[in-house]
């Protein structure tokens, strides 16, 4: 897919729209996503599957090959109340099913989930579940542009946008909008973040993770990206 060039930050405000309802998301087969060995979440080492290598010189907003997406991901757990976050290999973030097979390798007790956000234009939460897996994509009209989009719409069982249907101003969310309500995040919350056209997605996911309670470890994680 052609992807569109990284829009530029500025203080510009955006304009408004009104965001349609997240749709909430199927589980998707557990057949579909082979677990493997489960082993713990190391915050100092990133997230990957064997061999793959993790880079260590990408950064959020740019890539190593003009063919992968930029951003990052962070991949989450909660043991009892203690929070842990480690950064998720770059080179998963063009692959959902590589996001989703990493994740559930995670051997913790508690929650796991991943937060990725891509080329400062949208992010996704990916949250293995009982029966499957939970998604929000914050914009569903990047199924135009980018492969894990597409995949995101493709497992929820929603067709990619046709460009013709498409306003400029008024993207829209898919998924499940309370993802993680167990987590302190409602779906009203969650809702109101990915309303708001003036947030990154790094900045809407640092507002997830301050309200989930794993703000600091967060924000460490994304030291190391």
């Amino acid at each position: 897919m052609v992807k569109p060039p990284p829009r530029e930050r500025s203080g510009s405000p955006a304009a408004s729209f009104r965001a349609r309802p997240g749709r909430f998301c199927p589980p998707t087969p557990l057949s579909e996503h082979p677990t493997g060995p489960r082993r713990g979440l190391d915050p100092a080492e990133p997230v990957t599957l064997p061999g793959v290598s993790a880079a260590s010189t990408s950064v959020p907003g740019q890539s190593e090959d003009e063919g992968e997406s930029g951003g990052f991901g962070i991949a989450v757990t909660r043991e009892e109340s203690t929070w842990k976050c480690a950064v998720l290999a770059p080179e998963l973030l063009d692959d959902l099913d590589a996001v989703l097979t990493a994740l559930r390798r995670v051997a913790a007790s508690g929650p796991v989930f991943g937060m990725l956000s891509i080329d400062d234009e949208f992010f996704v939460l990916v949250r293995p579940i009982p029966g499957g897996a939970g998604l929000l994509l914050s914009d569903a009209t990047a199924g135009l542009d980018y492969d894990i989009a597409a995949d995101v719409l493709d497992l929820l069982h929603v067709p990619v946008p046709e460009e013709d249907d498409i306003d400029d101003d008024e993207p829209w969310p898919e998924g499940d909008l309370a993802l993680l309500a167990d987590l302190g995040m409602s779906e009203q919350e969650m809702q109101i973040v990915v309303d708001d056209v003036d947030l990154y997605p790094d900045e809407a996911l640092a507002m997830i993770a301050q309200r989930c309670g794993f703000g600091s470890e967060f924000a460490a994680a994304l030291e190391k990206v």
